[in-house]
């Protein structure tokens, strides 16, 4: 603009030069159209750049790596240009390192064997994986822009009481045991958390069972070894009558005693045994309704004694499954019998089946269980009465483990405790 005044100007005053000296007017003249021109090359070689600035800057702020520029001749402007097209050589570089390493940060998550929560700035599930939706029960879609907090899941009210870098090591059914982990993460400035849950069933239980399995061998071989001899010299001598006088039925009834004592803690240890020498399942086509009226017809009068009632409602269709069915038959005894004990007089018990969800409940409106003993419910040795010697929910637990069906055993309400069976193979 100043430029252009500057020359028009000039013209002006040569108007003044034309009256007195046409020949210098003329030469002014050509001398103004020079400058004119040597001053619009200057013009674009100052725009050029500028513009050149101006479109660089557009790329970037449109995240467009891909725009470059070619060198002009200029040694000031090349070299310009120059650090520019390395600078965007190195951008898209960074941008593909970014997003290939975003692209694998995806798919470890989706594939993870853990569970992971992805929380946002204001605690709420902005992603989560496959894994995590199997151990919680849930869909992606119900878990998305929820609160943890909110979601009626027993596993998410453990993790919304940790704190970030908090861990704990939980079990809510006694069968099942879950490794929880909080942490955080930073992104854009602001702290984001994130939660971790990994599954340790199957190493807990092979740990365990590991544990108490030699703890077993070793008492039953030491039982074993000094009752079979003691046995036999209490045998041998009950059974020599000249050594029994009125005067020494006193002795002969505590050595009767002694005997049955050895009998029932030889059963006792049998009973351990029985656990850690199960077979592998012998599997046959078993249809689980009439297993169950058996079952019931076998405890039947053990359950009027105590005015405990049996309820059916069974699948009106046969519910075929693929089990070993002396297992399945010492599993569904078990189940009832601790039910009876639960209720120990006047109660119900109902036996539910259900052939196209492949479930079977037993539901009892016995005392119930208590949160502290819901965890241990199914560890070996343990056991709520006061007699009980903690193998029969550990062999019911073997059992279905070793078919591979899914179970859980858990009060729902007062008066109210439902022992689940899911059998996952459909068998026509």
């Amino acid at each position: 603009m100043v430029i252009a005044i500057l020359h028009l100007i000039t013209l002006v005053l040569s108007f003044y030069i034309f009256k007195n000296n046409l020949d210098l007017f003329i030469v002014t003249e050509l001398g103004i159209l020079v400058s004119i021109v040597i001053s619009w090359q200057l013009y674009r070689q100052m725009l050029k750049p500028l513009q050149t600035v101006v479109d660089g800057i557009q790329a970037i702020k449109d995240k467009d790596f891909n725009v470059k520029f070619l060198r002009t001749g200029s040694s000031d402007m090349d070299q310009l240009i120059n650090v520019y097209n390395e600078m965007m050589d190195h951008l898209k570089m960074e941008r593909i390192k970014q997003e290939q390493q975003h692209f694998f940060l995806e798919k470890l998550i989706q594939t993870s064997p853990t569970g992971i929560l992805i929380l946002d700035y204001d605690e709420k599930v902005q992603q989560v994986n496959p894994k995590a939706c199997t151990i919680l029960g849930v869909t992606e879609k119900e878990l998305m822009k929820q609160s943890i907090e909110r979601i009626d899941k027993p596993l998410l009210r453990e993790i919304s009481e940790l704190k970030s870098g908090e861990g704990k090591t939980t079990s809510l059914d006694g069968v099942h045991t879950f490794k929880l982990q909080r942490s955080h993460f930073i992104d854009r400035g602001f702290a984001r958390s994130f939660v971790m849950i990994e599954e340790l069933t199957a190493e807990i239980l092979a740990a365990e069972k590991k544990a108490y399995g030699k703890v077993i061998r070793m008492m039953a071989h030491e039982v074993n070894n000094t009752i079979g001899p003691v046995n036999s010299i209490l045998d041998s001598t009950l059974k020599t009558k000249e050594l029994w006088t009125k005067d020494h039925e006193t002795l002969q009834l505590a050595l009767n005693v002694a005997f049955e004592r050895n009998q029932n803690l030889n059963i006792f240890m049998r009973n351990f045994a029985d656990v850690v020498r199960l077979p592998p399942p012998n599997k046959t086509r078993v249809d689980l309704n009439e297993l169950v009226k058996r079952v019931a017809t076998l405890l039947e009068f053990k359950a009027s004694d105590a005015r405990i009632q049996f309820t059916f409602q069974l699948s009106a269709n046969p519910f075929m499954i693929h089990a070993d069915q002396q297992q399945i038959e010492q599993v569904m005894i078990n189940i009832i019998k601790n039910s009876m004990e639960a209720i120990q007089t006047d109660g119900k018990i109902l036996i539910a089946s259900d052939a196209d969800s492949r479930k079977l409940t037993v539901t009892d409106s016995g005392l119930g269980i208590s949160n502290e003993d819901s965890e241990h419910l199914f560890s070996p040795f343990f056991s709520t009465k006061k007699d009980g010697q903690g193998v029969g929910l550990t062999l019911v637990k073997e059992i279905l483990l070793n078919h591979d069906f899914i179970f859980s055993l858990k009060t729902i309400e007062v008066g109210k405790t439902v022992f689940d069976i899911e059998f996952n193979v459909k068998i026509n």
